[in-house]
């Protein structure tokens, strides 16, 4: 089993995932949850039967703490999202965490037919000077957002799931996602992967490492920018 599986392996994961929640939509948004996260972690088992996993739909099984290998799924992101079609802000969370460290990820975006990788990271287009583009929650915005547009002027961009937000910054349509609010590890395990992967900056929103695995898999907060931008965001967030 070499690393470039593990890559290949969770974006076959949230293609499948993507594929059966695009089919049972019409079922709701509990349906969705639930059937995802039965294939993949029957899928894990057929495939990674020596890897522990942390999934929001399955029960947490302490013995994911000894272990190297923790697989960390959403098997949904954005359930309110995918229960309003056509929407297409949610997404399909497939990461690998290996001694805490996020190394591997897929984001679905079954909505818009696309996944992105660690195993194809895209480059980053263009260069920002000033976060002119926040992605937020379009229903509870963070505490932190209000700090960033009235320091940096930042225009709010809503949208629905975090790992829609992560991959508008990935993909151009944002320049900024920070979080405060609080989210579990598998909310922005696979999206921080991605994004790091591609050359953004990820880290907790003093600066800090962002640590996988952990007993308590509550993260309090999350900052995934343009690098460039990197250093003005976490000015403003500890003025």
């Amino acid at each position: 089993m070499s690393e470039s599986d593990d890559h290949l392996l969770a974006v076959r994961l949230a293609e499948e995932a993507g594929r059966l929640l695009l089919e049972i939509r019409p079922e709701g948004g509990d349906a969705g949850d639930r059937r995802s996260n039965e294939l993949l972690l029957r899928r894990l088992a057929e495939l990674r039967p020596g890897d522990a996993v942390l999934s929001e739909e399955a029960e947490d099984d302490a013995a994911r703490l000894r272990a190297s290998r923790v697989w960390i799924i959403d098997p949904l992101d954005g359930t309110r999202e995918y229960a309003e079609p056509p929407r297409s802000d949610w997404a399909v969370h497939v990461a690998l965490a290996v001694d805490g460290l996020p190394v591997v990820g897929a984001v679905g975006l079954p909505g818009l037919g696309l996944v992105c990788s660690t195993a194809a990271p895209p480059e980053l287009v263009g260069a920002h000077r000033t976060p002119g583009r926040l992605a937020v929650s379009r229903t509870r915005p963070p505490a932190c957002t209000e700090q960033l547009v009235d320091r940096l002027g930042a225009e709010l961009v809503p949208m629905g799931s975090a790992g829609a937000k992560a991959m508008a910054v990935l993909r151009g349509e944002a320049d900024v996602y920070a979080h405060s609010g609080g989210q579990y590890e598998w909310d922005s395990c696979a999206p921080v992967a991605v994004a790091a992967a591609a050359g953004l900056h990820v880290s907790r929103l003093d600066g800090s490492e962002l640590r996988y695995n952990q007993p308590d898999p509550w993260l309090p907060d999350l900052l995934i920018c343009r690098p460039e931008l990197a250093e003005s965001v976490l000015e403003a967030l500890r003025g």
